[in-house]
């Protein structure tokens, strides 16, 4: 059972193996506060250290986890990562509600046609959105 709630989204992240040092760049699929599920192009391996980038704002977040899981799909891997300090977890708590709001201003642009500058998106969100979720 999993001790945290996993939101979906379709952000780009960027991520290298502390190990290899290539950068390579995919897309997150879900977030909780104790980690991230992201499609890679290519196996990682388990109990790897891993560096994750986000850019949903600016300078963008930068953790480092451990690949915990690695699954094989038709048409990528997917691959789960746990953030183990407070001090991240907490950071990706924040980083979860900017992923919320930048979701919410691609759907509203896909659906209603209407462009939203971040701050507008987030006011938005923010107003119709931000008392479903607990302190």
């Amino acid at each position: 059972m999993r001790q945290y709630i996993r939101h979906p989204f379709s952000i780009p992240i960027k991520y290298k193996m502390n190990s290899s040092g290539g950068i390579h760049e995919d897309d997150m699929r879900n977030i909780s506060e104790g980690g991230l599920c992201f499609q890679a192009q290519s196996q990682l391996e388990i109990g790897c250290e891993i560096v994750i980038n986000i850019a949903v704002k600016h300078p963008p977040f930068e953790a480092t986890g451990v690949v915990m899981w690695c699954k094989e799909e038709p048409t990528c891997f997917e691959i789960g990562v746990q953030f183990d300090t407070p001090t991240t977890e907490f950071a990706m708590r924040m980083v979860e509600q900017v992923c919320y709001i930048e979701q919410y201003r691609r759907d509203v642009l896909h659906y209603e046609q209407r462009d939203l500058a971040p701050d507008e998106a987030a006011r938005e969100w923010i107003e119709k959105y931000a008392k479903e979720f607990p302190d």
